[in-house]
């Protein structure tokens, strides 16, 4: 909630009731009412559009009266200011950037309607969003997960254990982990040939305790296949079949399994998804010495920026190299 947003509580005292909270001047409250009635008709703005940017203004608009000014004489330091004030008051990068995208069509429509000569929110840049930093396991914490997976006796424990070791193996993705032919694995590879997005394919080396649990589920996975007919048929061409009608295991039904999976290995379930595996692959993988093109072949990312949000771990590495092996970042002795 903006400061504007935030009206005082009503109470009663010795000073009387407080002040109410500050209000768009009615000239202001007039113009934004126009503009919105511009969204609706003419460029047919959803509802939800139109109540947002209806709330945003009238923010604005307590801000700029508070300030003495209104939408046709707030200069450009004036609304800068007012998005200063959205940071300060918690909001995040992205609501922020809501705003000033608000603003800027506000703004516009009144130079448009010559009711004010000119834009003050031309050339304000937007607040930096940032890119979030993807959640990882610790190796400590896949180590368990690992060993929970193949808890389960018999064929359930078998299985879990051979989609974990493929998919910390080699970092895919949840629809290739699922969905991967049984050719691909019959003869036992040392490389996976998968089929990823827009129908690309890359191999991808397997490690050897994914072979060998590869091996294990082979041993007993005619045992999952249909009894007969259609479904049988669609089933037996895939390493995880199951009675779905694509014939394979759900990207759901793996989800749900990963989410038992952790609680076994007495982990959060809520942070453990099949992408924050391939997420902690790719994070580790860096951290023991891979490079970032390597990662991004594995990956199976077309552009090499979508690899970067894992160089967090490269400058971690980095400055632990130079703290160990730099003689100038040594403390000198006192």
């Amino acid at each position: 909630m903006t400061p504007a947003e935030q009206a005082p509580v009503a109470s009663e005292g010795r000073d009387g009731p407080p002040p109410l909270p500050e209000r768009p001047s009615p000239g202001f409250a007039l113009d934004a009412e126009a503009f919105l009635e511009m969204m609706l008709v003419e460029r047919g703005a959803a509802r939800l559009t139109i109540e947002a940017y209806g709330r945003d203004l009238r923010d604005y608009g307590a801000f700029l009266r508070s300030k003495g000014a209104d939408g046709r004489t707030a200069p450009r330091d004036m609304v800068r200011s007012y998005i200063a004030t959205l940071g300060a008051a918690g909001l995040s990068p992205r609501t922020q950037a809501r705003h000033l995208s608000c603003l800027r069509q506000f703004h516009g429509f009144l130079m448009a309607e010559g009711r004010r000569p000119d834009d003050p929110t031309l050339g304000l840049d937007s607040p930096r969003r940032g890119r979030p930093l993807p959640k990882v396991l610790t190796e400590a914490e896949v180590s368990a997960l690992l060993t929970a997976a193949r808890t389960p006796e018999g064929n359930k424990g078998l299985r879990g254990a051979a989609l974990l070791e493929i998919l910390y193996s080699t970092g895919l993705r949840v629809s290739e982990l699922v969905s991967l032919p049984f050719g691909a694995v019959a003869r036992d590879p040392e490389m996976l040939l998968v089929r990823g997005k827009g129908d690309k394919e890359r191999l991808v080396p397997l490690g050897e305790p994914a072979r060998l649990a590869i091996r294990n589920w082979l041993a007993v996975r005619a045992d999952s296949l249909p009894a007969k007919g259609s479904a049988r048929r669609r089933a037996e061409r895939f390493l995880f079949p199951s009675t779905a009608l694509e014939g394979h295991l759900t990207r759901d039904g793996f989800a749900k399994e990963l989410k038992d999976m952790a609680l076994r290995a007495g982990l959060d379930p809520q942070v453990v998804s099949p992408h924050v595996l391939r997420h902690s692959f790719a994070s580790h993988m860096l951290a023991h010495g891979a490079d970032l093109r390597g990662v991004q072949a594995l990956l199976g990312h077309a552009d090499i920026t979508t690899t970067q949000i894992y160089t967090h771990v490269l400058d971690e590495r980095l400055t632990r190299l130079v703290k160990a092996a730099h003689p100038l970042a040594r403390k000198p002795q006192s």
